[in-house]
C-alpha cells in the first residue's frame, strides 16, 4: 500500500495541477473527519476525544483536473506540555512548511484563544483557506450571526478564501475541493489515481486500533496510551497482525482489558472488522497490553514509534 507504481496515472493535460494541502487547527475541530470525506475513504482516525491524531497522515484525492495530497496534522497542543505534545507540535510546524496551501479548520461560531494560537504558527507566504466546520450546528442561528462570526475571524488573519462545511455530514466538501484546485501549482500527479494514501497497511492497522481505544475508553485513559505493531505478515491472502497497547502504569492495564477481558475483546473485534473492510482481505488480529512507564516523555522511544 505504501509503494508508488509507475502506471495508472489519470489522463493529463498541461492544465493539470498537483500539490500538498495541510489541514491544521486546534484539537477536536474535525480535521480527520474532513480529510476522510475529502478523499472518500476512512484513513485518518476520528474520535470525539481531542488529540487522537498523532501522526501526519497523507490522503490523496485525484480527478481529471488535479491531485490534492492532504496532510492531516495533530491538533496543535497549547496546554498539556510533555515530550509527546512537543513532538506533535513540531509535526504540525514541519507539515505546513512544505505545502502549497493550508486549510485552517475552526468550529462554526467558536473562535477561541487556542484557534488564535494556531494561526500565529502559520507562515504568511503560503495561502490559507479558512474552513468553518460544523455549520449544520449553526443553522438554528440567524444567518447574520454566522456572517458576523466570519467577519470576526477574518480580522485575525488574511485568508485567501473562506469555505463552509459540515465534515460529519459531507456537506460543502465538493465545493472545498473546487476552491483548492486553482491554488495548486501545475504539474503531473505524484501518485496513481486509485491510491488514497501513502501510508502502509501496517501504519493503518495501528491507527485503527488506536481509534477503537479512544472511542471505548473515553476519559479512563486520557493520553497515557499508544500502540505499536510488533508483527505484520501477509500469507495466503491473510494478514496476521500483532499489536501491543502501551500504557504508563500497571493500574491502567486492568481498565483497558476490562472485566473478563471483555473491553479489549470488543476493541480487537471491531478493529479487525475495520481492517478487513479497508484491506479487502481476511485479518487475524492479536492485541495485548504492555506497561512502559514514562513513554510519553521518552524522546528516543517516540522516535521509534515514528512520532
Amino acid at each position: 500500500m505504501s509503494e508508488v507504481p509507475s502506471h495508472n496515472y489519470p489522463s493529463q493535460s498541461e492544465n493539470f495541477r498537483c500539490g500538498f494541502v495541510a489541514i491544521v487547527g486546534r484539537p477536536n475541530v474535525g480535521k480527520s473527519t474532513l480529510m476522510n470525506h475529502l478523499i472518500g475513504q476512512k484513513i485518518s482516525i476520528t474520535s470525539k476525544k481531542a488529540q487522537t491524531t498523532r501522526h501526519k497522515v497523507n490522503g490523496i484525492y485525484t480527478d481529471n483536473e488535479a491531485q490534492l495530497i492532504f496532510v492531516d496534522t495533530p491538533g496543535f497542543q497549547t496546554y498539556h506540555r510533555n515530550a509527546l505534545n512537543d513532538r506533535l507540535n513540531q509535526n504540525v510546524t514541519e507539515a505546513v512548511a512544505g505545502v502549497d496551501v493550508i486549510v485552517f479548520v475552526i468550529e462554526a461560531l467558536r473562535f477561541s484563544d487556542a484557534d488564535r494560537e494556531v494561526l500565529q504558527q502559520l507562515p504568511q507566504r503560503i495561502p490559507v483557506v479558512l474552513v468553518i466546520n460544523k455549520v449544520d450546528k449553526a443553522k438554528a442561528k440567524d444567518q447574520s450571526v454566522l456572517l458576523a462570526f466570519i467577519e470576526e475571524v477574518q480580522q485575525a488573519f488574511t485568508f485567501a478564501k473562506v469555505a463552509l462545511v459540515s465534515a460529519k455530514h459531507g456537506l460543502g466538501i465538493a465545493q472545498l475541493v473546487h476552491t483548492l484546485k486553482p491554488m495548486l501549482p501545475h504539474g503531473i500527479p505524484l501518485y496513481p489515481e486509485d491510491m488514497v494514501t501513502d501510508k502502509s497497511a501496517r501504519f493503518l492497522a495501528m491507527e485503527i486500533v488506536r481509534e477503537k481505544l479512544f472511542r471505548y475508553l473515553g476519559e479512563e485513559l486520557p493520553y497515557a496510551m499508544n500502540v505499536e505493531v510488533e508483527q505484520f505478515a501477509e500469507e495466503d491472502g491473510l494478514y496476521r497482525i500483532y499489536i501491543a497497547v502501551l500504557v504508563d502504569k500497571d493500574s491502567q492495564k486492568g481498565i483497558l482489558i476490562g472485566k473478563g477481558g471483555e473491553k479489549l475483546k470488543k476493541i480487537s473485534t471491531e478493529a479487525r472488522l475495520d481492517m478487513e473492510k479497508l484491506f479487502d482481505t481476511k485479518v487475524f488480529l492479536k492485541v495485548w497490553v504492555k506497561v512502559k512507564s514514562g513513554w510519553a516523555d521518552d524522546i528516543r522511544f517516540l522516535r521509534e514509534l515514528g512520532m
